[in-house]
């Protein structure tokens, strides 16, 4: 049976992680995970052991939200750096996989090395290079061994990387057909389902719930709110008030049975596009916060749908609205202007530039590290 080192810090990379588990259980065998991930699979995959610590411990968003778990970290790494090589000792650590999370990975990955730790370390979704931050590549290269992207144009920025598909091809396995799509052009108004995402961690729904309540009340036909599954027990905390939506906590799912989706930049920007549900992106984050971004990222776009779309020679697929553009009238604007025809026509575009999924072949990268 193999054991891993695992850092899985956030719910998504926590969803692609347990993908990949499922390949590998499935091709190669049984597996034992040390270090931080979500204890939930302790449980989906019969595991013995418990996280050293649970990736819900280390959910932030920004630089200032940030700060307070730095120390917390620091400590982290310390003892996964000890855990390791207490591992190898007694038995062996077959791989170390780490999961995005750039800020927590790359000084993982340098304290591994520095121990003297020789198991082979894999870094699965690379840090975003390419928006800002070049001087992370000869760091990362120095100190992984396997760079698994899941970006095509990755490798314009780095000499090692491998690109293994995308893991949203894994987890999406449905998408609007030419038919539905032309069911949505052809509803009235009063007839449409409309998905409102304000985003999963607290600082994103705080800012975008009050926008998309009095947008909601805009339209006639049902609406409905994705609550991520680890957030049920703080609607009323976090979202308030909530009586003029359903709620649903499957985003694929209810992207699929949704004419029209109001999101937050994130994951389900991109899940929106390989479904083919058409959207806005509305994005306000704190104002230091954008500040600093709008300072050091030099990018037409946000949202991922619109960069692939942008590195592939083609025009962007969706509005997006930032900071003080993200009011009901602009909202309503860029929902009544919404050009289907070339949203539809670039969701084929990223499909096929995306290729495949991705949890297959880093299963397979684990079983032969």
């Amino acid at each position: 049976m193999k054991t891993f080192l695992v850092s899985a810090l956030e719910p998504s990379a926590n969803l692609h992680l347990k993908e990949v588990l499922r390949n590998f259980k499935q091709e190669f065998g049984d597996f034992e995970l040390l270090g931080i991930f979500d204890e939930v699979l302790c449980e989906e995959f019969g595991l013995k052991n418990k996280p050293l610590y649970s990736s819900h411990e280390f959910s932030a968003m920004g630089f200032v939200e940030v700060l307070p778990l730095i120390f917390k970290a620091k400590r982290a790494i310390k003892e996964l750096a000890n855990l390791s090589l207490e591992t190898e000792k007694v038995s062996k650590l077959d791989a170390v996989l780490c999961i995005d999370s750039p800020a927590f990975n790359i000084p993982l990955a340098k304290a591994l090395k520095k121990s003297g730790l020789k198991t082979r370390q894999v870094y699965y979704i690379l840090p975003q290079v390419w928006a800002w931050k070049k001087g992370r590549i000869p760091i990362i290269e120095a100190n992984f061994d396997i760079l698994a992207s899941i970006l095509p144009f990755d490798s314009q920025f780095f000499t090692k990387s491998v690109f293994v598909g995308h893991p949203l091809l894994d987890e999406i396995k449905e998408h609007k057909s030419l038919e539905e799509q032309n069911e949505i052009l052809a509803k009235k108004e009063h007839g449409k389902l409309i998905a409102f995402l304000p985003g999963s961690r607290k600082s994103e729904i705080k800012r975008l719930m009050p926008i998309f309540k009095e947008l909601a009340s805009k339209f006639e036909g049902k609406k409905v709110l994705c609550v991520p599954s680890f957030n049920f027990n703080k609607i009323p905390e976090l979202y308030g008030d909530i009586s003029g939506f359903e709620v649903q906590s499957n985003t694929p799912a209810l992207l699929k049975k949704s004419d029209f989706a109001f999101i937050c930049s994130g994951t389900a920007t991109l899940e929106a596009t390989l479904v083919g549900t058409p959207f806005v992106l509305a994005y306000k984050a704190k104002r230091i916060d954008f500040f600093i971004a709008k300072f050091f990222v030099k990018l037409k776009y946000i949202g991922l749908a619109n960069l692939i779309c942008d590195f592939g020679g083609q025009n962007a697929l969706n509005p997006e609205l930032l900071q003080d553009e993200v009011n009901v009238p602009n909202l309503l604007k860029a929902y009544e202007s919404f050009d289907y025809a070339n949203f539809f026509s670039k969701v084929a575009f990223v499909r096929k530039y995306l290729k495949f999924g991705s949890a297959f072949n880093v299963a397979k990268i684990l079983n032969e590290a």
